[in-house]
């Protein structure tokens, strides 16, 4: 038995017990306390029952092909006009040339992107085939729902059929970045030429119906209200019910250091950031991993967060420029040795996947 200095998580414990669904006002009171170990202890119930002590990781690359964008959301210091002195675009032969300078064999190649004005249709198959042929055995991460609504207007083309025409070209799965927060208050203040939530949810809807596996995530920690994480939470899990095709949720912390907010919100503290972790295991009970993305928390902090309810320390990383432009200051590479010391220390069993959570031998 649990011993709790928060007498709201009693109840919640015995549900976890039972296998009963949290509901929202159950994710509330869970947002609400302050017994951190209390709530750590619960996401570890549920992540030993799931998973024991197995934490994943992929030897992946990142491609930010271009930080131009046409959306420029208050909270995004990666995104850029046309003609501003940090915006830039890579061209194929230059994208392949930088993964061919880092260690290998590359398992995932994980591309996200600016909405560019003028790019056309056929670059984003092109790149894609090319990456395919020079790298066979890395599976291509490709493009958020964001991305995928951008190539729908520029093709002319209906959503499902820019999808087929991605996994033809050689897509595995779709990351989960786009999502923010679903909340239209929080879009029309922060985003408001971004996709809905509804849009969002569609487009993954539409993915998972055609085979193809997605990520989710929510960035958290700007103006957002506990009843609107949890709006998000269960509008997850919701469509996770109906299609399965969720592979992993990632909690991103809000980085302000260089957005139009840095003057009015302050950057999460590691309470909020492992208190995050903790109840998105609780809530989202059909997802089956969680990952601690160590590019925004922190290696230090993403180890700890292994004991909050995460199963997964996403990879070694090399090439991402997000969390550059954001004002991150954590390391930027791992080695496949680094990153296993540093889940064995946390005393888990590091266990190497693909993108797709397959375990490579």
């Amino acid at each position: 038995m649990i011993k709790f200095s928060d007498k709201n998580l009693s109840p919640i414990y015995e549900k976890i017990r039972e296998n009963s669904r949290l509901d929202f006002e159950d994710g509330l009171k869970l947002f609400r306390s302050n017994d951190l170990i209390g709530l750590g202890s619960l996401a570890s119930l549920v992540r030993e029952k799931l998973h024991n002590k197995k934490v994943y990781y992929v030897f992946n690359q990142h491609v930010n092909y271009s930080n131009i964008c046409l959306n420029l959301c208050k909270f995004c210091a990666f995104g850029k006009p046309p003609g501003d002195p940090e915006a830039y675009a890579l061209n194929i032969e230059e994208i392949v040339k930088k993964l061919k300078e880092n260690p290998s064999p590359i398992q995932e190649i994980h591309i996200v992107g600016g909405l560019h004005p003028t790019l056309p249709y056929d670059f984003y198959l092109e790149l894609l085939k090319t990456l395919k042929r020079e790298f066979p055995q890395a599976q291509l991460k490709a493009f958020t729902c964001v991305e995928i609504d951008h190539l729908a207007k520029i093709s002319s083309k209906g959503i499902e059929e820019v999808l087929k025409d991605l996994k033809e070209a050689g897509l595995s799965c779709l990351p989960g970045g786009g999502a923010e927060v679903f909340s239209e208050r929080i879009r029309k203040k922060l985003c408001p030429n971004k996709i809905t939530g509804k849009r969002w949810l569609e487009i993954a809807r539409t993915a998972h119906k055609l085979g193809i596996p997605t990520n989710a995530t929510m960035l958290y920690g700007h103006i957002e209200t506990y009843e609107e994480r949890l709006e998000h939470l269960i509008a997850l899990r919701k469509l996770q019910d109906e299609t399965g095709g969720f592979l992993c949720f990632i909690p991103l912390p809000f980085l302000p250091q260089k957005s139009y907010l840095k003057k009015e919100v302050a950057p999460t503290t590691g309470f909020e950031d492992l208190k995050m972790m903790a109840v998105a295991r609780l809530m989202l009970d059909n997802i089956p991993h969680l990952k601690a993305y160590w590019i925004f928390l922190g290696i230090k902090l993403a180890q700890v967060a292994l004991h909050f309810g995460a199963n997964d320390l996403h990879g070694t990383v090399y090439e991402e420029k997000i969390s550059d432009f954001s004002g991150g200051e954590t390391k930027k590479a791992l080695s496949r040795k680094e990153i296993e010391r540093i889940i064995r220390e946390a005393g888990f069993e590091p266990v190497e996947r693909d993108a797709l959570y397959n375990p490579l031998s």
